[in-house]
């Protein structure tokens, strides 16, 4: 996207970025990253996919230029946070180190500019699957790897017709009453844990499923991911929290530019 304004953030958080898998959207992550002018970025887990790059090597240029971009934005005055998630998890045991100007936590406090506190996690923790049967969710990694594979045919042909892209995985998410009972259990517990810390909020990623919300009493914040939702939890200088789907959020710049021009 060209001639895009500079957006200023105070912080943005995203997740799930799985860089490695074939379905990362790498291009678009690009774009935001170049867009926002922020002062600190937190990644909050799943950046690099290990498990699948332990099944199969794939790496392509533009996922290299989405870690060049991260460094690059460390060493020119963004604070980079660093919070592994469960399929980068090697990464954890580097707990409290910095590499690059780029550090390392296993969680973290982060207090917005009006004052609340949000603890920072991945939320894997609260994945009963992935807690309790690291076999079953890596069969659930592979279901989820193939649908997404079909998705991106079925998306092929939707644009050869003048379609919009459409989420397969989002549409069965929403049909079937144990995902959506899933996706309740683990916001509620998510949410019920930073209760229990006394925090003004939570957020998190893992389940891919973007949310912006009050649950218990505290802020439930889920940025999403960079496979199906392009989305981000971002905050502006006043610390507003907002949660941005990047399509309709470049889109929303794009007719901004055109009435500018």
């Amino acid at each position: 996207m060209s001639h895009t304004p500079s957006l200023r953030l105070r912080s943005a958080f995203i997740s799930d970025i799985h860089l490695g898998t074939r379905g990362c959207r790498a291009d678009l992550l690009l774009e935001f990253l170049k867009t926002v002018h922020v002062d600190t970025l937190y990644l909050v887990g799943d950046v690099v996919d290990m498990w699948s790059l332990k099944r199969n090597v794939f790496w392509p240029q533009a996922h290299n230029n989405v870690v060049r971009a991260l460094l690059g934005m460390a060493r020119h005055g963004t604070r980079v946070i660093f919070v592994p998630g469960n399929h980068d998890e090697m990464f954890r045991e580097l707990a409290g180190s910095v590499f690059g100007n780029l550090e390392i936590h296993r969680e973290y406090l982060h207090e917005t500019a009006d004052g609340r506190r949000l603890l920072v996690l991945h939320g894997d923790e609260f994945d009963g699957v992935v807690k309790c049967s690291r076999w079953l969710a890596q069969l659930g990694t592979w279901v989820y790897d193939l649908l997404l594979w079909l998705n991106r045919q079925v998306n092929g042909v939707r644009r050869a017709l003048g379609f919009q892209h459409w989420s397969l995985v989002s549409h069965l998410k929403q049909m079937s009453r144990n995902a959506v009972q899933y996706i309740a259990n683990f916001e509620q517990a998510v949410a019920y844990a930073a209760y229990r810390r006394g925090v003004d909020g939570v957020v998190c990623g893992h389940i891919h499923r973007p949310a912006l919300t009050k649950l218990n009493g505290v802020w439930y914040c889920n940025d999403g991911d960079w496979v199906e939702s392009c989305s981000a939890v971002v905050e502006d200088l006043n610390g507003r929290l907002s949660l941005w789907n990047w399509v309709e959020q470049r889109e929303r710049l794009t007719a901004l530019i055109e009435r500018a021009a």
